[in-house]
């Protein structure tokens, strides 16, 4: 029987706010930031934040050079290249508006592909986009293990949604029949991420990377064939939203519109495929070996096992899988555990129009963040696809506050 959603079924969990109820044997505990009433400035970063920046984008470079560096010898079989572009796709920086983040920025290897400045974790959980005065509302999620996610559905037995992506599922995979591909078409669609203003300017950007020849190679020639209008370069450096007149500001024929799309598409299906590869969703860790009789837990470990399924009531929600399942740590659904807001998050602070005239936070410090509830009510999104289902509409009330359940894989990584 499954208990009440709101219950304290809260070990190890972190949530969009950052904070951590109570850290256990799979995860590591970190302090919630001080609430103020006034949130910090969102226009510069300290030195700190700044140092700790240039490091991650360093590695960036230095994984994308290798990376690039592989894949002139790229095997011909289909299952590694896509891995290799996926992997190129996630640490190009030039798929953001100012050319400055990747995916990758907010989803590093050492912390799991989750955010790795430290700072920023311990402060204001959110991460800058590329107009680096920009902050999301939300902590980065890891996308390890996301692909083995289901597309979004409400299951009527259970009376939840399972499923999608995002900490609010709007990444429902109905489209593409995957949610891990959906979820990476927002960020760079997203003003305060990596801030393009038309999905057609990633597909511009990589018209013009060194590794096109290998996107053609696993989509094909017909990936860029499109007329690009002469204005295209300088549309492309102007940070999204696009105009609300003009939501789609570069202009395409309609054949040329459809190419973009699904090249766009496969964009982010190549992402996904290196998402779901051992280098990204290995299950290489003690408790798999565990699982598979190769290792023994420690006492200690047992211990806290034996607390993550008895006492502790984790595993209700964290699930650690079954016969002829991949223990994921997560059961795909959404819960609300009550955690306040995080008035550090800069965020808050976003309620005034920055110098290009945007405002990422109309409501200031008003602002509440109502997770799946809000996509179901069809609520103001920064990026992604609206609620598809009129159906799901009228159970907005009660998944109002509600986040998608985590996987726990990983959750003790740190960046040193």
């Amino acid at each position: 029987m499954r208990i009440p959603r709101t219950s304290a079924r809260a070990i190890s969990f972190f949530g969009p706010f950052g904070i951590t109820v109570l850290g256990g044997v799979l995860g590591a505990a970190s302090g919630q930031a001080p609430q103020t009433n006034t949130p910090p400035a969102a226009t510069s970063l300290p030195a700190s934040v700044q140092q700790e920046i240039s490091k991650v984008e360093s590695e960036i470079d230095r994984i994308e050079a290798q990376t690039l560096a592989r894949s002139r010898h790229a095997p011909p079989d289909p299952a590694p290249r896509m891995v290799l572009l996926g992997k190129l796709l996630m640490y190009d920086k030039h798929l953001s508006v100012n050319r400055n983040e990747a995916c990758a920025f907010c989803h590093m290897p050492e912390t799991g592909f989750t955010g790795a400045i430290s700072e920023l974790n311990a402060t204001t959980v959110a991460y800058p986009g590329s107009v680096r005065w920009r902050f999301s509302q939300r902590k980065p999620q890891s996308h390890a293990y996301a692909p083995f996610a289901p597309a979004l559905h409400y299951n009527v037995g259970q009376g939840d949604f399972v499923g999608g992506n995002f900490w609010d599922m709007r990444a429902t995979g109905l489209r593409l029949d995957n949610p891990a591909a959906e979820q990476a078409q927002a960020p760079p669609l997203n003003p305060v991420e990596m801030g393009l203003p038309d999905a057609a300017c990633a597909v511009y950007r990589l018209s013009a990377r060194p590794y096109r020849w290998l996107f053609e190679a696993v989509w094909g020639k017909q990936a860029f064939a499109i007329n690009w209008p002469a204005d295209v370069e300088t549309i492309c450096d102007t940070p999204a939203p696009a105009a609300s007149s003009d939501p789609l500001p570069v202009h395409l024929s309609e054949v040329d519109r459809g190419t973009a799309q699904r090249t766009f598409d496969a964009m982010a299906l190549s992402m996904a495929g290196y998402e779901r590869s051992p280098e990204v969703s290995p299950f290489s860790s003690k408790f798999d070996a565990v699982m598979g009789h190769a290792a023994k837990f420690t006492p200690e470990e047992q211990s806290g096992y034996d607390l993550f399924r008895g006492k502790g009531r984790c595993n209700e929600c964290h699930r650690d899988g079954g016969p002829g399942e991949e223990p994921l740590f997560t059961d795909f659904t959404a819960s609300n555990l009550g955690t306040p807001a995080n008035r550090a998050m800069p965020y808050y602070g976003e309620g005034a129009a920055d110098q290009h005239g945007y405002v990422a936070n109309p409501e200031g410090l008003g602002f509440i963040d109502t997770g799946v509830g809000g996509f179901l009510a069809w609520a103001h999104a920064l990026s992604g696809q609206p609620n598809p289902d009129p159906d799901w509409t009228p159970y907005a009330a009660k998944f109002k506050g509600r986040f998608r359940v985590p996987t726990l894989r990983n959750v003790d990584k740190r960046p040193y």
